[in-house]
């Protein structure tokens, strides 16, 4: 069998695993959070090898071309080959993957909560460890 020369935006976007769901391709691509060729466009618009796609999802922002199409949703190592990222729009996108996991880990450590069982444990520890090396007047 042999792939498609021409394929549905949403269904490209969902079998190069942009998106989970058909149905949430094509709320982004009506939404205007999609781009073909510098263009906003609708859901149905036909892709071709070439083509060049803007994808934005939250933060983060895809500049890609269409390398090849697919008729089936394929496994993520292999879906990466359906499209080649532009090397400015992959660094400022690990730039920014990067800048975010810093900021949820100091989110996470500045949150304010209760120890859990363990950290109980050795604070506990710690308590007695000082005590024990402390004099008594």
């Amino acid at each position: 069998m042999l792939p498609p020369e021409r394929q549905r935006l949403d269904k490209w976007l969902w079998a190069a695993r942009f998106f989970k769901t058909r149905k949430l391709a094509g709320e982004a691509i009506s939404g205007g959070k999609v781009h073909l060729n510098g263009r906003r466009t609708k859901p149905g618009k036909e892709v071709q090898p070439g083509s060049r796609l803007e994808i934005q999802k939250g933060p983060l922002r895809w500049e890609i071309e269409v390398s090849a199409l697919s008729r089936q949703r394929l496994p993520a190592p292999k879906a990466r080959l359906l499209y080649a990222e532009d090397e400015a729009s992959r660094v400022r996108r690990e730039a920014l993957v990067g800048q975010l996991r810093a900021e949820r880990a100091a989110e996470v450590a500045r949150s304010p909560r209760r120890p859990n069982k363990r950290e109980r444990r050795q604070i506990h520890r710690f308590k007695q460890k000082g005590a024990e090396s402390t004099p008594r007047p």
